[in-house]
């Protein structure tokens, strides 16, 4: 988060490598088309497309069973109490409890497949569908959403990553969730909005008045300068201050930005739009996404939760303090139904769909069997994501699990493939090296890792 204390082949600027052009060539040579060339070109063209994100971080883990992979033939202990029903899809079905998204099926796809075999802890999962990885060795390896800011920068004023409302915090492992830039620095941390968008109040903490900050500004530089009096010149060459230096004034320009604090104005939307999200914290934190990606924000993470415990989650233990099926179906899956689909809609009337991926998934999937207390506990063994928008096509079904909803039947996804999908969707190389501890080469995901083809 932003704290004030804290050999390869050739590729053109419109993301052609040198072979394609070269290969284009020589197939003119023998008659390849002026129209053929001009579809390459376009293909070109769509690599180089400016893409961004919206991650919606599904704390709790959703029950991939109860959600978006049905099994209705399946004994009623593992089937749970609700039906299928189709959507817009012919051929997909998700849960009745989704009856909004039902209408969008063909804006996003469902990957039924994915599987990790990590402990099966709420952390682990975190650290894995956020980076790709397994924190280990005392390494912490940075959210996609840093790394993209780290490769392509920020737009302007706006910071390249927000992340909101909050952080992850306590989820029983006492473990990193991977949410920050881990190796890459604080620098390529989130900007953090640290309040709620459905608040009547709200306000971004950070986005404070211009004369404030100079006092701040001030203080800062008067309370360094006493503490390392002596060594001050060496102190303020060395690279950690540097980065401090930049990281402070980077979030000075932002926090003085009119444009930046216009972007989070929710006020200026109209209520009757507010309304269509739904007035929930999750659901205003989706239209904000929305603002933000629309005005030079990069990549938005949103957790639906903060936390597993004392609140109705997707975490569907049963008993106390945790939730049981029917609650999540109350009041947890209507909260996403209505938000997500509003979103798909908005950034779709606004033509920004085709620019924007929204990514909805969780840590792990539940136990196909429903437990005595009535719920399911985690189940890291399979479960269901969604991925649409940017150039990820629409009404796709990826994988499937077997028919106990226990493993995965066909196609496993690992949560690497998943990091490698949404890394080739944004435009990069995932293959590309990035500066680890002691510099150490780590390339985005490891050089076996390719993206799910299915879904371009």
């Amino acid at each position: 988060m932003l704290r004030f204390d804290a050999c390869r082949s050739v590729r053109f600027c419109d993301g052609l490598t040198r072979r394609d052009f070269l290969h284009v060539g020589a197939l003119t040579t023998f008659g390849f088309s002026l129209p053929a060339w001009e579809a390459l070109a376009a293909q070109g063209a769509a690599r180089a497309k400016d893409i961004n994100c919206i991650l919606l971080f599904l704390v709790g883990g959703p029950s991939h069973i109860d959600t978006w992979d049905p099994k209705p033939n399946a004994p009623a202990e593992i089937r749970g109490p609700f039906k299928p029903i189709a959507t817009n899809v012919p051929g997909i079905q998700i849960s009745e409890i989704f009856p909004k998204m039902a209408r969008h099926a063909d804006k996003y796809s469902l990957i039924r497949s994915v599987y990790h075999t990590a402990t099966a802890v709420h952390d682990t999962g975190h650290q894995l569908m956020q980076t790709g990885r397994l924190f280990t060795g005392g390494i912490e390896h940075p959210h996609m959403g840093c790394v993209l800011g780290y490769l392509k920068g920020q737009k302007g004023e706006m910071p390249a990553h927000v992340l909101m409302p909050r952080p992850i915090g306590r989820t029983g492992g006492n473990m990193p969730h991977g949410q920050n830039a881990g190796y890459l620095g604080k620098a390529y941390d989130p900007f953090v909005v640290n309040a709620d968008p459905n608040d009547p109040k709200f306000q971004v903490p950070d986005l404070l008045p211009p004369d404030y900050l100079g006092i701040v500004r001030a203080q800062r530089r008067q309370k360094l300068r006493q503490a390392v009096e002596s060594t001050l010149a060496a102190f303020e060459k060395s690279p950690q201050v540097q980065q401090m230096e930049e990281s402070f004034e980077r979030a000075y320009r932002l926090m003085t930005s009119a444009k930046a604090r216009e972007a989070f104005d929710l006020t200026r939307e109209p209520a009757s739009l507010r309304d269509r999200y739904g007035r929930t914290r999750f659901g205003q934190c989706c239209l904000l996404a929305r603002r933000l990606i629309e005005r030079g924000v990069r990549f938005v993470t949103i957790n639906m939760f903060e936390t597993v415990f004392d609140e109705v989650t997707w975490d569907i233990h049963g008993s106390r303090p945790f939730t049981d099926i029917e609650e999540m179906a109350k009041l947890v899956a209507p909260n996403f139904d209505q938000a997500f689909s509003t979103l798909l809609e908005d950034l779709h009337e606004r033509g920004l769909l085709a620019n924007t991926i929204v990514a909805a998934m969780g840590e792990f999937g539940r136990t196909p069997k429903i437990n005595p207390a009535g719920g399911r506990d985690h189940h890291p063994g399979v479960w269901t994501i969604i991925l649409g928008g940017g150039p990820i096509r629409g009404g796709r079904v990826v994988g499937e699990s077997d028919e106990l909803g226990h493993v995965p039947k066909t196609r496993p996804v690992t949560p690497m493939e998943v990091t490698a999908t949404l890394y080739h969707a944004l435009g990069l190389d995932i293959h590309h090296e990035l500066p680890g501890p002691q510099n150490r080469p780590i390339p985005l995901v490891d050089y076996t890792v390719e993206p799910i083809r299915e879904l371009f």
